[in-house]
């Protein structure tokens, strides 16, 4: 792939996209940028798999749709598509594409502490000028805790940290929740 040869050459989203589309691997695409994605741990893996089933549970019956790591999600105005590891769309696309999203209501990225910094730092500033997004959770895979960003009524950002295994946080979108247990099921540290 051109961007593995050439790391600092600017690549046009049309570009991005069609390398993507053939990649072996997985690629975010930051502003003409291309960066590799890191494999996952097998906690990772288990935690997204758990929100993912409990998202897809909560979201029968309704119109919204959930999304796995494999789905890029576009963020137009930062030129911009990265891979959470879950996301949840109740909102058509504004484009026709079947390999990304760009309207979610519900953005997820598990943590690990490579990418700690992108998710809470990076990848925040991004999902949040999305005015599609409600919530963005950025969940620990090394023990019970939940970072919650959620979008008030007039529009500001908040946040909350959830480490009680009891405690519920709110899928806005689906108008219901979700409990840390829920997340955490078949995971636990001592």
């Amino acid at each position: 792939m051109l961007a593995q040869v050439l790391p600092n050459l600017a690549l046009t989203e049309t570009e991005y996209l069609a390398q993507e589309h053939t990649a072996k691997e997985r690629h975010e695409y930051v502003g003409g940028q291309v960066f590799a994605m890191a494999g996952a741990s097998k906690n990772h893996n288990e935690i997204a798999l758990n929100l993912a089933l409990a998202l897809r549970n909560l979201s029968k019956g309704s119109s919204c749709r959930v999304f796995m790591s494999d789905m890029k999600l576009r963020i137009s105005q930062r030129n911009s598509y990265y891979y959470p590891d879950v996301l949840l769309t109740c909102e058509p696309n504004q484009e026709d594409s079947e390999y990304f999203v760009d309207r979610p209501c519900l953005v997820i990225e598990v943590v690990s502490k490579s990418t700690e910094w992108k998710d809470f730092y990076e990848k925040l500033l991004a999902y949040q000028s999305l005015s599609s997004v409600q919530n963005y959770w950025v969940v620990a895979q090394d023990r019970y805790e939940v970072t919650c960003f959620y979008r008030d009524q007039q529009g500001e950002w908040w946040v909350k940290t959830y480490t009680d295994l009891e405690q519920t946080l709110a899928v806005d979108c689906l108008q219901s929740v979700l409990s840390l247990t829920e997340i955490y099921a078949g995971l636990s540290w001592t």
